[in-house]
């Protein structure tokens, strides 16, 4: 930058960072945040959920939710249970769960490093995990409990042991074998599927073809004996919750979806899910244009084309799968951080700077409004989006929070001239704010998106001896979070376990309310967050008299036209 010295009195990070300073970089990164609030809905929900029972009522075989059957790959549910169980004197069960989400994402962007060295030299190796720490979509699913974490962690494992094969093929033959295994059992076929064309890329670009396709072999196989140590007891305890797997897993691949539409809105999403890695690959591929051929270009080019046409064909755009889309899009930005022209490369670092640092001032001034009622125009905003919030001075939180801006500041002054300024300032930029916002923010976020005091005025209102609740329109997240705060499990409504049902749980208000009554269900409860303002975010709970219609009767119960149904998992 032109205001600071070449050589400032204070040294900063040397760049490319040496191991201990990226590793600690990192390691901030990726825990803070992770503990320290609520289960919330949606993903981070269904996965506590679910690793909370194997944990506490033993179905480490067949993952069950909320008392009910949850066929799904269980890989990232046993690191998850496993954590909550080892640290179980130390921490609440769902910040325990969630360190899973922090082991996945540390070897992801330790693989991430591996293969950015081996594919395109030591020069420029940190930036492969720094790209994909500053990636923004990579940070929106870091912190939560999330079984794509491992999925990715074994994507980036394949990609490193797939460039390793022509150097030292003994060791990347059994990390394929089990990237490809651990791929599948956490999270089933999609993973496995998006790896076959850079496998098959592997084995077109060999100069020894027939060995490594005994290689190849040899590591399929290793994958197939990963998944047979659960498939095989799986199916011998329960053939049909295995059936339900398969059914899941083949009726999501054949969906039918508009693959061109799906495509727009995977791409649209990328323009912030993947920044800054997006623009940087497109970048290195036009810079390299004449060594498409070449493997460091080809393997991650068609990788990233490969994977973003199965999603585009098969999976309805969402920003959990869309992860896989991250590593090769790194391995392909990795050279093009080293290409860049210096004007772009000053105005990529300096908008960083001035970005992260106006996001810092913005988080500063919001905590003041909360904590302190200034300025008063937006304490009373804070106060209207969430109604009833308090905010309290934290000691420890503002220290944490004043030390790591200074941090920063000190950062943006020191960092040597490199081409990598410009990477490593974006992704520290990434992590300032975060932290910022765990630090200062977290209190008031959490109160918003709690479902703490909404399942204790449920449990409140319950009767002492209930014998089932049947529920409508409960998502999973839903169902998850009553059972882990409060142990409230219900049925399906339409199910035969309902049949004898006095209480009924419903998410959204009923279409005809007047059937609900003249069969004899009459309300009780209704509970919401206080930010819950739409009729579909609302609980209600109705009872029934001993002679009214029974539960299972009630199978064309329908949910207002202006409900906008939870999606369930």
């Amino acid at each position: 930058m032109p205001f600071l010295q070449n050589n400032p009195r204070f040294k900063g990070i040397s760049l490319p960072p040496s191991g201990w300073a990226l590793a600690i970089l990192l390691s901030l990164y990726i825990f803070t945040g992770l503990i320290g609030h609520d289960p919330w809905k949606h993903d981070d929900a269904i996965t506590i959920g679910v690793a909370f029972d194997m944990a506490s009522q033993g179905h480490w075989l067949l993952p069950q939710l909320a008392g009910q059957p949850y066929p799904d790959a269980p890989f990232y549910y046993w690191i998850a249970a496993g954590f909550a169980k080892l640290f179980s004197w130390l921490l609440p069960a769902h910040d325990a769960i969630r360190l899973a989400s922090g082991l996945f994402t540390l070897l992801a962007l330790e693989f991430i490093l591996l293969a950015a060295r081996e594919l395109h030299g030591k020069e420029f190796a940190a930036t492969g995990p720094l790209v994909l720490a500053g990636s923004l979509g990579f940070l929106f699913h870091a912190h939560e409990a999330q079984p794509m974490l491992a999925a990715l962690t074994a994507h980036t494992a394949a990609y490193w042991a797939l460039i390793l094969l022509p150097r030292q093929p003994r060791l990347a033959t059994p990390v394929l074998g089990a990237a490809l295994g651990i791929a599948f059992l956490a999270n089933g076929l999609l993973p496995v599927l998006a790896l076959i064309p850079a496998i098959l890329l592997t084995l077109l670009l060999s100069e020894q073809r027939l060995t490594d396709a005994l290689r190849l072999a040899s590591s399929l196989a290793l994958a197939l004996a990963l998944c047979a140590l659960w498939l095989l007891p799986a199916h011998l305890a329960a053939p049909d919750y295995l059936a339900d797997f398969w059914l899941n897993e083949l009726s999501g691949l054949a969906k039918p979806l508009a693959a061109l539409h799906n495509l727009a809105r995977y791409l649209n999403l990328l323009l912030w899910y993947a920044w800054p890695a997006m623009p940087l690959a497109a970048w290195a591929l036009w810079a390299r244009r004449r060594q498409l051929g070449q493997r460091p270009i080809a393997l991650p080019a068609l990788a990233f084309i490969a994977t973003l046409g199965l999603l585009a064909a098969f999976v309805e755009t969402s920003s959990a799968p869309a992860l896989l889309l991250l590593p090769p899009l790194v391995l392909l930005a990795v050279p093009g951080v080293g290409t860049l022209r210096r004007g772009a490369a000053n105005a990529f670092d300096w908008f960083g700077m001035v970005t992260f640092t106006f996001f810092a001032a913005v988080v500063w001034v919001a905590w003041c409004a909360m904590v302190f009622g200034w300025p008063e125009r937006l304490a009373r905003q804070v106060v209207r989006i969430e109604p009833g919030f308090v905010g309290h001075f934290g000691l420890v939180a503002a220290a944490f929070a004043a030390l790591i801006t200074l941090a920063w500041l000190w950062l943006i002054v020191t960092t040597p001239r490199s081409p990598m300024r410009g990477t490593m300032h974006w992704m520290c930029g990434v992590s300032l704010f975060w932290m910022l916002l765990a630090a200062l923010w977290m209190p008031w976020i959490d109160y918003g998106k709690t479902y703490r005091p909404v399942s204790a005025s449920l449990a409140k209102a319950l009767p002492k001896n209930v014998d089932c609740i049947a529920n409508v329109n409960l998502p999973n997240a839903t169902l998850a979070i009553l059972n882990y705060f409060d142990g409230i499990t219900t049925v399906p409504q339409d199910s035969d376990a309902s049949r004898h049902c006095h209480l009924l749980l419903m998410q959204g208000d009923p279409k005809d309310a007047r059937a609900l009554q003249t069969a004899g269900w009459h309300p009780i409860w209704l509970g919401h967050r206080p930010s819950d303002r739409h009729a579909s975010d609302k609980l209600h709970l109705y009872r029934r008299q001993s002679r009214a219609t029974s539960a299972d009767a009630l199978g064309d119960i329908a949910i207002s036209d202006s409900q906008d149904n939870a999606a369930r998992r």
